[in-house]
């Protein structure tokens, strides 16, 4: 049996099970994607201890590992992957026990939104990293307010997205959690 099926409005019918199945494909892809990107900030300091390069400016400059770009896209990444998983399982477990809630269009769109907010993160980040140099050379690590200010707003606005998302989805879940309870516990 097919996990979607067209209801009597014309817009394909969604289950919890597919739903969950949704969250957890586009969780796990991000959350190895946040592994990814972490890398990142290593990749100057390899670069410096294979040319040699170890002195003591290296070692005091090991302490921007925290103050590389990257990292709010790599934590992002990584808690936004792990949310979306679990939401997917949160889903999984309604589907098993019974309940067979009704999915609203809000909670219908909500891997997407995470997904896709988690995505826009990445590529704020990066792109928005390069654009912000191209106006604003070495923003981020000189104190030039406008263009971090900036490049921070995107970001945010992507991880709003997300946060949209995780919202429609955790109505939907505790909405489908009170149908499981026995009707003197709600």
């Amino acid at each position: 049996m097919s996990t979607a099926s067209i209801s009597m409005d014309g817009q394909a019918a969604v289950t919890p099970a597919a739903l969950g199945w949704a969250h957890i494909h586009w969780g796990l892809g991000l959350f190895i994607t946040g592994f990814v990107t972490g890398f990142i900030p290593i990749a100057p300091y390899i670069n410096g201890a294979l040319a040699g390069d170890v002195g003591p400016v290296f070692l005091k400059n090991m302490t921007l590992w925290w103050g590389c770009p990257a990292i709010l896209a790599e934590l992002t990444l990584k808690t936004g992957g792990l949310g979306m998983i679990a939401i997917g399982l949160c889903y999984l477990a309604i589907t098993r026990q019974g309940a067979s809630p009704n999915i609203s269009s809000h909670e219908r769109i909500a891997p997407t939104l995470c997904a896709y907010g988690l995505i826009a993160e990445l590529v704020t980040a990066g792109a928005g990293y390069a654009i912000g140099n191209y106006f604003w050379p070495n923003f981020y690590f000189e104190p030039v307010q406008t263009g971090k200010n900036l490049w921070l707003v995107a970001q945010g606005l992507s991880i709003a997205v997300y946060v949209v998302g995780v919202c429609y989805a955790s109505a939907g879940i505790r909405r489908a959690s009170r149908e499981l309870l026995p009707s003197a516990a709600r």
